[in-house]
């Protein structure tokens, strides 16, 4: 508990629920990161090196990414420690769901993130009886099936290209490598073709494939529902070296894999003009500094991934309701909101001289500092008719382990 304890600050976290279940080995956390602006809303992760830092870290980044998008959520995050791909899934899936009975739906609802499908949240719907403790469900239970559609690498692609007007660079004929080619790198890559880019590499946990004239997206995308990560080997300039996308020959780099993946390294080689974060935190703070340094434009992960969240609350808002989303009203406010805060955030970091990533955190945090006034919840703000000083959510670090 010390460790969770030492990630509190001023902004949070609220609550940090560990939960376990002997009968299957389930371990898993959920943090509640900021609800000033509304309820804790952010996906569920299942990782074989899944840590509570690592969740509240992410939590954080919901908290700016509601705010920067100006929807009304608070940040959250859950993960369950274990094999995505392992036989017992299912059963670690229940036994999470009912481990946060307690807290879902009233507090947290639960979402999809790394190694969970629709089919995954119609298992944790089905557990706990209820249409409206997941998002991202299948499209047969009236969800709005977030993969399939490609909504967060939509949006990535949207910003790429404003970010790339912005800049006097058209994205029609630029190179990208796209590194992850999940769920959201496949989406960012077949919508950059229709922007007309040329995506020259794409990496999974397998490797990388390579050709400077311009990759097959849709074969590509194609193989991967027979293949997995392993459709890349089945290209002719096939590497096991994923790290060595990063090092590609392009114009834009598109990091949509894991936390942490662009570093210094990375930033003093790569020849990309612009970096856009398709996946969460995937640039150390160091390399951003590099990279700032070098005129290199880095979109943040809050700013350019946001599409999922925007499909998200449009899910959230509807998930108790008969009638089904429109994808295309979605497709929409996706492109809307990001170029808009795209725009925003690039233009307010050339004006001030900082860092884009700086430019969004200031307008995110000032939008939840409002609400936190507004909550009187700020530090010294005194509950009227309390005598016990500060008002506002305080920190809960709760254990909890199941009996079956």
């Amino acid at each position: 508990m010390s460790d969770a304890l030492s990630l509190i600050d001023q902004w949070g976290p609220e609550r940090v629920v560990v939960v376990s279940d002997r009968r299957t080995g389930m371990r898993g956390v959920l943090v509640i990161d900021n609800t000033a602006r509304g309820t804790g809303k952010g996906g569920t992760r299942m990782s074989p090196t899944l840590g509570v830092a690592e969740v509240a870290r992410l939590a954080r980044t919901m908290t700016w990414k509601w705010a920067a998008v100006d929807l009304f959520h608070g940040g959250a995050k859950a993960g369950i420690l274990g094999d995505p791909h392992g036989r017992d899934k299912e059963a670690v899936l229940r036994a999470f769901a009912r481990a946060l009975a307690r807290e879902v739906p009233a507090d947290y609802v639960f979402g999809l993130d790394l190694g969970l499908s629709e089919d995954d949240a119609a298992v944790l719907v089905d557990e706990l009886g209820d249409r409206g403790v997941a998002t991202g469900l299948p499209r047969s239970l009236g969800g709005l099936p977030y993969d399939e559609l490609g909504v967060t690498g939509y949006g990535v692609a949207e910003v790429a290209d404003e970010a790339s007007a912005l800049a006097g660079a058209p994205l029609a004929g630029a190179r990208v490598a796209v590194q992850g080619f999940g769920a959201v790198g496949r989406a960012a890559a077949r919508r950059l073709t229709e922007l007309g880019a040329v995506v020259v590499a794409v990496s999974t946990a397998s490797g990388w494939a390579h050709d400077p004239d311009g990759l097959d997206v849709a074969d590509l995308a194609a193989g991967a529902q027979e293949h997995g990560d392993d459709v890349v080997r089945l290209h002719r300039s096939f590497s096991a070296q994923s790290h060595d996308l990063l090092l590609v020959d392009t114009d834009v780099l598109v990091p949509a894999a894991r936390e942490d993946t662009v570093d210094v390294e990375v930033a003093r080689a790569t020849s990309a003009r612009l970096v856009v974060e398709g996946a969460n935190l995937p640039t150390s703070p160091a390399a951003r500094e590099v990279l700032h340094a070098r005129g290199v434009v880095v979109v943040p992960d809050f700013i350019a991934n946001a599409g999922g969240i925007v499909a998200a609350a449009h899910s959230t808002d509807a998930r108790l309701s008969p009638f089904v989303v429109e994808p295309a009203r979605v497709f929409t406010m996706i492109s809307q909101r990001l170029r808009d805060n795209t725009r925003h955030t690039l233009s307010d970091a050339q004006e001030r001289g900082v860092t884009p990533r700086q430019a969004a955190l200031d307008l995110a945090q000032s939008r939840v500092l409002a609400a936190m006034a507004a909550r009187r919840s700020l530090p010294g703000d005194a509950h009227p008719g309390s005598a016990d000083g500060p008002a506002g959510r305080s920190t809960a670090v709760t254990a909890r382990a199941g009996r079956r």
